[in-house]
C-alpha cells in the first residue's frame, strides 16, 4: 500500500481547500504560481478539475496536487497514428480517441524523492479504468516540460512520446524549426493497464 493510500485523504483542490491549507509549494516557480492562482481561474472556467492529497494527520498539509481535463488524440500523421492505434481493433478505429490530459502535477517540497509522483499517476490510471468511471477514456496525455528529468519520469511510468522526434512535434504544432520546444506530448494507453487487472 502506498503512502498516499495509507496516510492521505483525496479531494478537490479548490479555493476553500487552499485557504484552509498551508501554502502548497513544489519548488518549481511555474507550478507554484499555477497552484497558487491559475488553477482556480481555470477551474472556474470549466477548463480543468483540480485534485489533491492532504495528510490525514494534518489536513492543512497538501502532499500532492494535479489537474485533469478532457482531451483527445486526433489527426496524427502516418507512423505515429499506427503506433497509437496498435492495440485498437481495426473495426473500432476512429479519427480521434478519448483522452484525459494531466495538465499539472506537483508534489509538495517536503514529500519529494518518495516516488509519490508515480503513486499519483498510478492512482489516476486506476481511476480511469475503474468500471464506475463516468466516461470513456482510452488514453492519458501529458504535455511534459521538455527536460530530461521530467521526460524520464513519465517514461518510467508508462508514457510514450506522441511524436518520435522534436522536429515532428514542432511541425505538428506549427513551431518554427529552430525555435525551442518547451514541452513534449506523451501518452499512456490505458488498455494495457486494463489487460493486467
Amino acid at each position: 500500500m502506498s503512502f498516499l493510500q495509507e496516510k492521505c485523504c483525496f479531494g478537490f483542490y479548490n479555493r476553500e481547500t487552499a485557504d484552509k491549507s498551508k501554502l502548497f509549494r513544489c519548488g518549481d516557480d511555474d507550478l507554484d504560481e499555477f497552484f497558487t492562482n491559475d488553477a482556480f481561474l481555470q477551474s472556474d472556467q470549466l477548463l480543468c478539475k483540480n485534485y489533491c492529497f492532504t495528510l490525514d494527520e494534518d489536513p492543512s498539509i497538501i502532499v500532492a496536487a494535479f489537474t485533469l481535463s478532457n482531451d483527445s488524440i486526433k489527426k496524427i500523421p502516418g507512423s505515429r497514428k499506427k503506433k497509437v492505434e496498435k492495440n485498437i481493433p481495426r473495426e473500432k478505429q476512429y479519427s480521434s480517441y478519448p483522452a484525459v490530459m494531466i495538465g499539472r502535477l506537483g508534489i509538495g517540497i517536503d514529500f519529494q524523492s518518495r516516488h509519490l509522483g508515480s503513486d499519483v499517476l498510478s492512482f489516476i490510471k486506476a481511476w480511469f479504468v475503474d468500471p464506475l468511471n463516468k466516461t470513456g477514456c482510452r488514453f492519458l496525455l501529458v504535455d511534459s516540460y521538455n527536460k530530461e528529468r521530467n521526460l524520464s519520469f513519465y517514461e518510467r511510468n508508462g508514457f510514450n512520446y506522441l511524436f518520435s522526434t522534436e522536429e515532428q512535434e514542432r511541425e505538428f504544432r506549427g513551431i518554427k524549426p529552430m525555435s525551442p520546444l518547451n514541452s513534449r506530448l506523451m501518452y499512456c494507453d490505458l488498455i494495457e493497464l486494463k489487460k493486467k487487472s
